[in-house]
């Protein structure tokens, strides 16, 4: 994940990520897609709904929970745009990582509150280069 969104510097990469979701949700594989987002791609992402697709049966087959969807802001921080809110759904997590001249800074995870629809920022631990929040 981190390794792709470096190298999508300056433009937005993005994915899925994979694990199980319990009292506390843990990322175990993260699936790399295009950013199919015609025009600037360097304040925009878009994931076909091809790859949403292949992610969804990727998940099944493996018998793993698709949690969420990753992408970068590089140059800007790691918060969520009006943008990001307005393609939120229901139970996925969006983890955003701030990527400041083509080297990681921040990361940070939001989930949708569907009584509010506003994100609420998630709780992030990385235990031994995974992934795990609530």
């Amino acid at each position: 994940m981190n390794e792709h969104l470096e190298a999508s510097f300056p433009y937005e990469g993005c994915g899925f990520f994979f694990g199980k979701d319990g009292e506390t949700r843990e990322i175990t594989e993260a699936y790399v897609v295009n950013n199919s987002k015609d025009g600037d791609q360097r304040r925009r992402f878009e994931i076909s709904a091809l790859d949403y697709m292949k992610a969804e049966q990727y998940a099944l087959k493996n018998g793993l929970d698709l949690l969420g969807v990753f992408h970068s802001h590089p140059n800007h921080p790691a918060l969520p745009s009006v943008h990001d809110l307005k393609q939120a759904v229901p139970f996925f997590s969006y983890i955003i990582k701030s990527v400041y001249d083509g080297e990681l800074r921040d990361t940070t995870s939001w989930r949708l509150n569907e009584e509010t629809a506003e994100f609420e920022e998630e709780q992030v631990e990385i235990e031994h280069s995974l992934l795990v929040y609530s």
